[in-house]
């Protein structure tokens, strides 16, 4: 087994150092994406709009999380980070973070909207949308 954990303090330093617009820095380790952007939508009062398409997943972990029956949205994500950037500045960012081998598969997977206030919605690979609720309960025991 390889384990696909990793620090992320380089990472970000460059991130920072880069981009002045950065907004917000979570690592999606409790919870996965979809806790941290719904507690940033509720924090920030504004809603959070992502394409399911957009969002990197890796063909083994979509297929697991298949046959266990998950969202791969809600699964703690070890040495992974979501940035909120200033919209201005996202090609940027995304330059910036692929640059570090770390960063290579990073991707704008969304937006910050004004409405739905505390929402996260979210465009389906079928076209439909839908709300991306706070997780509730564990998908599978904690590890570390």
């Amino acid at each position: 087994m390889e384990s696909d954990t990793a620090p992320l303090g380089e990472l970000v330093a460059g991130l920072l150092g880069a981009v002045p617009g950065v907004r917000a820095l979570r690592d999606a380790t409790r919870g996965g994406v979809a806790t941290i952007l719904n507690e940033i939508a509720k924090a920030a009062d504004v809603g959070v709009f992502i394409s399911e398409n957009a969002i990197p997943v890796r063909d083994q972990v979509r297929g697991a999380a298949e046959l266990l029956g998950i969202d791969p949205l809600y699964v703690a994500c070890e040495g992974r980070l979501v940035a909120v950037v200033d919209g201005g500045q996202a090609a940027q960012a995304l330059a910036v973070l692929r640059a570090h081998p770390l960063g290579a598969q990073a991707a704008i997977i969304g937006e910050v909207t004004a409405e739905p206030v505390g929402l996260v919605t979210i465009k389906t690979a079928f076209g439909g949308t839908r709300i991306v609720d706070l997780l509730v309960g564990d998908p599978l025991p904690r590890i570390c």
